[in-house]
């Protein structure tokens, strides 16, 4: 059984949280309210922006996972978070049995824009502050002194999280038809389920994308939802464009560590989604 911390136990974290404990393990939960934690999960009632005390920690964890979110889209929220925050929990935690330290990244570090396919190798010159922030945080992970995984996340969907659903259902979505936008997505299952192979991966990389292994066009995917919810397809518009870039993330690093991915596209995780919505 092992000793895992979750900080910014929230969307992905609790998943995790819940996949960790139905299989024996013990965990403990960081957030600022600790009322809505699913069962099972030690609640930590705390505020990463601020210092830790070390005794407000569980003694000798063997497992710290970083799955915190800004508080806004600005560049002091974010630096507040994934700077402020990470450093705060390195500095509490207790060490003397840390195995590994989990960081939950973003696809944000690369500005590249002409939907080509990127990896771990590819160049990462992000000219947003997001960006640039999280190859920070990439890097005080790794010289932390315990072995890191940093996983780079893509755009996180999921059970209460159906925005592109619910865009096309109101009739709000727009589709940009000059040139595709890939969209690199993330089913929060598969976030938590990556997480947790990485956890427990013998000898893993540094470095991981954990975007489904197929990106695809917004406008196909806007199109496919509103055929599986039978509305009109959403009209064109150019200035309809995600943000974000417009490149693909290859996943295959994680795939080939022996990760399975539970939603390897948007068809299976909207499809499940839009089946099971009332």
């Amino acid at each position: 059984m092992a000793r895992v911390i979750i900080a910014g136990c929230g969307y992905v974290g609790c998943a995790l949280a819940e996949r960790l404990i139905a299989r024996g393990h013990e965990v403990w939960g960081i957030r600022r309210t600790i009322a809505q934690l699913p069962g099972g999960i030690r609640g930590i009632a705390a505020d990463l922006a601020q210092p830790l005390r070390p005794d407000a920690l569980p003694a000798a964890p063997e497992y710290l996972v970083f799955t915190a979110g800004a508080s806004g889209h600005t560049e002091s929220a974010y630096r507040q978070a994934y700077i402020g925050g990470l450093r705060n929990l390195l500095d509490a935690v207790d060490r003397s049995r840390l195995k590994r330290v989990l960081f939950t990244s973003s696809t944000a570090v690369y500005a590249q824009d002409d939907g080509e396919w990127v990896d771990e190798d590819s160049p990462t010159a992000p000219v947003q502050f997001a960006g640039r922030i999280m190859l920070e945080s990439e890097s005080l992970v790794a010289a932390c002194g315990i072995p890191s995984v940093a996983l780079r996340l893509g755009g996180i969907y999921g059970p209460g999280r159906t925005r592109l659903i619910d865009s096309v259902r109101e009739g709000t979505a727009r589709i940009d038809e000059d040139a595709p936008r890939y969209l690199n997505l993330n089913h929060r299952d598969d976030c938590a389920g990556a997480l947790e192979h990485l956890m427990f991966l013998d000898g893993p990389q540094p470095l991981y994308l954990g975007s489904d292994p197929n990106p695809e066009d917004r406008a196909v995917i806007l199109r496919w939802i509103a055929d599986r919810l039978g509305v009109p397809h959403p009209p064109g518009d150019p200035a309809a464009m995600s943000r974000g870039g417009n490149k693909r993330c290859s996943s295959r690093r994680l795939v080939e560590s022996g990760y399975t991915f539970q939603w390897p596209s948007f068809r299976e995780g909207y499809g499940n989604l839009i089946g099971t919505s009332p």
